[in-house]
This record gives C-alpha cells, structure tokens and sequence, in this order.
C-alpha cells in the first residue's frame, strides 16, 4: 500500500519543476508523504479514502514497531541462551574437577586401608586389637575385612567386649 501511495506522490511530484527536489529525513519524508496524499485524495474528492490511507499507514508503522520489537527480543534470547550454555559449560567442568576429587580421595582411602591391611597382618593380635580399638570403627571394618577370618577372630578375641561386639556388629552387616 505504501508502495502505491509512493509511486502515486512519484507522478504528482514528477510535473513538479526540477528546483523544487529537496533532501528529506525519513521522518521529514513521512510526513510529507502524508500531506501530500492527503491534499491530493482531498483533491480528487474522497475524504473517506484519505483517512483509510491514513489509517493503513498508522497501522504499517505500528507492524514496523512490532518487527522491531520482536527482533530485539529474538536478539535477547539468542544472548541468554549463549550465556546459558556458557554456564553449562562452566558447571560440567566444576562437576568433573569435584567428581575427580572424589575419586582420588576414595582411591587415597583404598591405598591407605590395603597398606593398614598389610601392617595389621603382620602384628600380633593383641597389638592389632589395641589399634583398631582406637580407630574410627568404619576404617577398622574395613580393614577387617581384608583379613584372614582366623586372625579376625584372635583379634575380636582380644579387644574390649563392648567394643568387640560393636565392632563385630558392623562386621557381621559388612559380610551380608
């Protein structure tokens, strides 16, 4: 539509002088544009096509604000989801660095309950019962575990009875 009303001011504008062509902003240009249609609708007679073509051209601008908006916001969404995904990333990497962790500190733990593994069968059962009496009873389970169930057995035989029961508790839960 407002192609047409362009070419149509065309025409008109073309049995115009040359001298009178001026440098218009697009603004300036819209407005021009729009007395210009509107004194010649006015001329030709039709006042009710006047106010159609206004409000045609009232109703373009409104589109061309709606595209723009819309544009603008496309433009938002396509920069969050990039700082999103940017996150993501980030997060992955935390969560391999803290899963890593967790894997060398239960390898570290494997290593030193093998190597406690190897001292507490070399000790005499007495011995072994005072130590594993003072360590956490989780690790003494552990390590307990390891061991030949003969010398398991002279150990509990050995340990305070208290402790000895509670540690054979968690033995006995262990082993199911």
């Amino acid at each position: 539509m407002k192609a047409l009303l362009l070419s149509t001011l065309l025409v008109f504008s073309l049995n115009t002088k040359a001298e009178d062509k001026k440098i218009y902003t697009q603004e300036e240009f819209d407005k021009a544009l729009d007395a210009a249609i509107e004194k010649k609708m006015k001329r030709i007679g039709r006042g009710k096509l006047v106010e159609f073509s206004q409000e045609l051209l009232k109703k373009e601008q409104d589109l061309e604000q709606r595209e723009k908006a819309l544009k603008n916001q496309q433009n938002q969404i396509a920069v969050n989801q990039k700082e999103l995904e940017g996150r993501i990333q980030e997060f992955k990497k935390y969560q391999t660095n803290f899963l890593s962790c967790l894997d060398k500190k239960d390898s570290d733990e494997s290593k030193r309950v093998i190597h406690m593994v190897d001292v507490v069968s070399n000790m005499r059962p007495q011995t072994a019962a005072d130590l594993l009496s003072q360590q956490d009873p989780s690790i003494s389970i552990k390590i307990l575990g390891e061991l030949d169930p003969v010398k398991v057995s002279k150990i509990f035989n050995m340990m305070d009875k208290e402790i000895s029961a509670r540690l054979q508790k968690q033995y006995m839960t262990m082993k199911k």
